[in-house]
C-alpha cells in the first residue's frame, strides 16, 4: 500500500470531448525541460485533456511558466504572487510580474487571493496583493484567477470593493452552495478540482449541482488533490478527466455534455483557440 501511494493514477479513458486542465502546476508535477513537458501533456491527451493552463505561485515559479508556455502549444500560463507568498511583495516583484503576465501565452492572472488557513502573510498583506493583482488583470485585460481558502466573504468584498475584471475565476473552488450562488450571480466562473469528488464535499457537491453550464471549469491542481478513488496519491492533468466524470455523475448529466460545457467555458475565458474535435 506505501508503494501504491507513490504511483500515479492509472490514466482513464479517453473523453468523448477534449477538455483544458484550468489550472495545475506542471513544474511541481516535476516537469523541468520542454521533454518533461511534452511528456506530461501526452499523458493528459491520451485521457482526453488536450490543453493545459500552468499556474505559478511565485516568481521562480511564474518565469517557469511563462517559460514553459512556449515549449508546447498545448500549454499556456498564468502568473501571479500566491496570497501565501506576499509578505515582501514589493515594486520589484510587482514590475517582474507584469511584464511577464503581459506575455502572449500568460493567459490570466493568477493565482491571487486570499488564504486564510495558512499563516504565512499577514492579512493586510494579502488584501493588498490581492487589491494590486485585481488592477493589474483589468489593466491588461486578462482573466483573474483566484485562490480563496477559509476567506469567502473577505474575496467577494474586494472584488466588490476594487470593481472585478470581466472576467473572474475561483480556482479549486471550496465554497457551499451559498458561495456558489454568490458567485454565479456576480457572473463569476468556478472551477472545480478533485475535491469535488470527496465523498465527504457534501457542501461543494450542492455548489457544483447548481452551476450554470457556462459558469464552470475543470482543473487538477496537480500534483495536489488527486480524485477520488485515488486521493493521496499523485496528481497530474490526464487526471481531471476523472473529475469531468464525477461531475456529470453529481450533475446528472452526460460526460460527453459536461466535457463540452468545460471546453467551451475554457476557450472563451482564456481566449483559446476553439477546438471541436474529441
Amino acid at each position: 500500500m506505501g508503494a501504491e501511494k507513490k504511483e500515479l493514477p492509472p490514466i482513464p479513458d479517453r473523453l468523448p470531448v477534449s477538455v483544458v486542465d484550468a489550472h495545475t502546476h506542471l513544474d511541481a508535477c516535476g516537469a523541468v525541460t520542454a521533454a518533461d513537458v511534452t511528456a506530461m501533456v501526452d499523458r493528459a491527451e491520451r485521457a482526453g485533456v488536450s490543453r493545459v493552463i500552468t499556474v505559478a505561485d511565485d516568481l521562480a515559479a511564474a518565469r517557469w511558466a511563462a517559460q514553459a508556455s512556449t515549449w508546447d502549444p498545448r500549454v499556456w500560463a498564468a502568473v501571479a504572487i500566491h496570497p501565501t507568498r506576499t509578505k515582501d511583495f514589493g515594486e520589484d516583484e510587482k514590475s517582474e510580474v507584469e511584464s511577464l503576465a503581459k506575455q502572449s501565452r500568460v493567459v490570466a492572472v493568477g493565482e491571487t487571493g486570499l488564504d486564510y488557513y495558512w499563516d504565512y502573510s499577514p492579512h493586510d498583506a494579502q488584501q493588498d496583493a490581492f487589491r494590486w493583482h485585481i488592477d493589474l488583470a483589468k489593466r491588461i485585460g486578462k482573466p483573474l484567477m483566484i485562490h480563496d481558502r477559509d476567506a469567502h466573504d473577505d474575496v467577494l468584498r474586494i472584488l466588490e470593493e476594487e470593481g472585478a475584471p470581466e472576467q473572474v475565476v475561483f480556482h479549486c473552488f471550496s465554497g457551499d452552495e451559498l458561495i456558489a450562488r454568490r458567485c454565479v450571480d456576480a457572473g463569476y466562473v468556478l472551477s472545480f478540482a478533485g475535491t469535488v469528488s470527496f465523498r465527504n464535499a457534501r457542501g461543494l457537491h450542492e455548489a457544483a449541482r447548481i452551476v450554470p453550464a457556462d459558469q464552470y471549469l475543470v482543473e487538477t491542481d496537480a500534483p495536489f488533490l488527486t480524485p477520488h478513488p485515488f486521493r493521496g496519491r499523485p496528481n497530474e492533468p490526464y487526471c481531471a478527466a476523472y473529475t469531468v466524470r464525477h461531475l456529470a455523475s453529481l450533475r446528472g448529466e452526460a460526460v460527453h455534455e459536461v466535457a463540452e460545457a468545460v471546453r467551451v467555458t475554457a476557450e472563451r475565458v482564456f481566449r483559446l483557440p476553439t477546438v471541436t474535435a474529441g
